[in-house]
């Protein structure tokens, strides 16, 4: 692979760390984070090894969805600030070597949105064509994305005297998004927080923001992507496009990849959890195998959890309710039938070999990692918030004094409660992690050091390598710019074996990266030999003849 002119294409290498600007830090102490604290907390992220903040939501909202109901799509929610405040916050990260992206949420809006407003007045109203509306119920209606809380996609608006489509909760009205009047709302949407300086957009529920699977309605993505590279040059669309790979691909466009830039790895995700939920590698094997290859300028987006539910829609029946039994068994740990609420620690039971292993693997994997906040420490679910998504949404937890150091206000008047029990503030926290090298905030940032200092796993090909153990993980990412060889272990016990590495003679070395034994060692006939503890990971930059790395 000759790699050119990479500069611009900064997403190909990137950390990305996604958080909630109303439960990361409160400066003023009324309850509610806010962006002056935000600011304040953006060393912490520049150490850790971030390089690009996701910003969710921060609009003005009714938060009856945690933000995504906007009501502004110019503004932002006075409870964090201004927009004076935010762009304080692009400058202070840029300053800090961090690039900026801010959700896209422009498949539907709040229902009290001016737009829904002024559209339900009249049907001569400009903005009536702003939503989609119909006098009947269709016999064909899909259904809805919350079946166990919307009975379906369409509602009767007295005061329209018509129904409105909601893809999702009722107070969201779905936007005509094939209409040119509101494809260039959008265009102004976008090109007002890029001129603010933001790098880009994640953008929300990509199916539903075009309808059909190719053909003109492909062209209004292939369309917002030539408006965002026209406006910035760099800026990145990270797509949420929760399908198989096969539907998945066409989102990211033409063989030159001319539609998103980005989109997160949801089959791979929910293949990783079965794996851990069988102790067995072979379903992740399978999904990296399938697993297709992209454009130059594209890149998959590598999670262990996110601000959702950890949905596991991709998996069939029967593995679904594996995994369920494995790290959901109580029926208030899922969502939406489809789905767990609850964050990596607590599912594996917080071993730290297992979730090391994950984290582990996790940057290993070609593509760029994606952080959800409390994720470096080892932050749990709000076992008290059952059945929703709020159990992962609570406040970030800096220290061991009250409400975590997240904020100074009574906790009845914070945001979200913190989380209590085993995986509270006062064992789980930033201030103690900071100075324990031995903790995960520790193993975390030299992951993020080793990611960065290898930039052949975002720019390189994978192999999954043959080896004996079906719970083993072996994998290769080669590149000119170097050849790294993982291996991870699902298992409790530890194996050992050999892999065959193609081309390879004596002449090469191979050195541990992660630390292990620090040698560098010749290779005996072409082979390596890889050994692993229970659930024990291994990250080996073969260094050939020529080749000048930082070892």
């Amino acid at each position: 692979m000759r790699l050119t002119d990479t500069s611009d294409l900064w997403w190909k290498t990137a950390v990305f760390y996604n958080l909630d600007v109303e439960t990361y830090f409160d400066l003023d102490d009324d309850g509610v984070g806010d962006l002056d604290g935000l600011a304040h907390r953006l060393d912490h992220l520049a150490e850790l090894g971030v390089t690009c903040l996701w910003l969710a939501p921060f609009y003005p909202s009714p938060q009856r969805d945690n933000g995504y109901d906007i009501e502004d799509h110019y503004g932002v929610d006075p409870r964090y600030g201004h927009l004076g405040d935010l762009v304080e916050v692009v400058r202070t990260a840029h300053d800090r070597g961090m690039r900026v992206i801010v959700d896209l949420v422009v498949n539907h809006t709040s229902d009290r949105h001016p737009w829904f407003r002024e559209a339900r007045s009249s049907p001569d109203n400009r903005y009536r064509r702003f939503y989609q509306w119909r006098d009947d119920v269709p016999d064909d209606a899909p259904e809805n994305m919350f079946p166990d809380v919307e009975d379906g996609v369409w509602r009767h608006d007295d005061e329209a005297g018509q129904y409105y489509k909601h893809s999702f909760y009722r107070h969201q009205p779905d936007l005509a998004t094939d209409d040119p009047v509101v494809r260039e709302e959008i265009a102004k949407v976008i090109g007002f927080w890029l001129q603010l300086g933001v790098d880009g957009f994640r953008v929300d529920a990509v199916p539903h923001l075009i309808e059909g699977d190719d053909g003109p309605e492909h062209d209004f993505l292939r369309t917002l992507r030539r408006f965002v590279s026209r406006r910035s040059g760099h800026g990145v669309l990270l797509g949420e496009v929760n399908l198989p790979y096969d539907e998945q691909l066409a989102f990211f466009g033409d063989e030159d990849g001319d539609e998103l830039t980005m989109q997160f790895d949801f089959v791979g995700n929910q293949a990783l959890y079965l794996s851990l939920a069988r102790q067995d590698a072979t379903p992740l094997r399978e999904a990296l195998l399938a697993r297709p290859a992209l454009a130059r300028g594209n890149q998959w987006g590598n999670f262990v959890r996110n601000h959702d539910e950890l949905t596991l829609d991709q998996l069939s029946e029967s593995e679904r309710g594996e995994v369920f039994a494995a790290f959901a068994p109580r029926e208030g740990q899922r969502i939406h039938g489809r789905g767990i609420t609850r964050r990596l620690p607590p599912m594996l039971e917080g071993d730290p070999r297992r979730v090391r292993m994950v984290y582990s693997l996790l940057f290993s994997l070609p593509g760029a990692p994606v952080l959800y906040y409390g994720e470096e420490i080892g932050m749990g679910e709000h076992p008290g918030v059952e059945g929703s998504r709020g159990a992962v949404r609570t406040p970030m937890q800096w220290s061991a004094e009250a409400n975590g150091g997240f904020s100074g206000a009574a906790p009845e008047a914070l945001v979200s409660a913190v989380v209590t029990g085993g995986n509270g503030p006062e064992h789980v926290n930033v201030s103690q992690q900071r100075h324990d090298p031995g903790s995960l905030l520790a193993f975390v940032s030299s992951l993020t050091r080793a990611y960065r200092a290898a930039p052949e796993i975002g720019w390189g090909e994978l192999t999954v390598l043959d080896q004996p153990h079906s719970c083993v993980l072996a994998h290769s990412v080669d590149s000119e710019l170097g050849l790294l060889v993982a291996a991870h272990n699902f298992a409790p016990d530890g194996r050992a074996f050999r892999v065959e590495l193609a081309g390879a003679s004596d002449e090469w070395q191979v050195v541990d990266v992660l630390g292990g034994d620090g040698s560098a060692r010749p290779l005996e006939g072409g082979g390596v030999e890889i050994e692993l503890e229970g659930y024990g990971h291994r990250w080996l930059r073969v260094v050939r003849p020529g080749e000048k790395r930082l070892l």
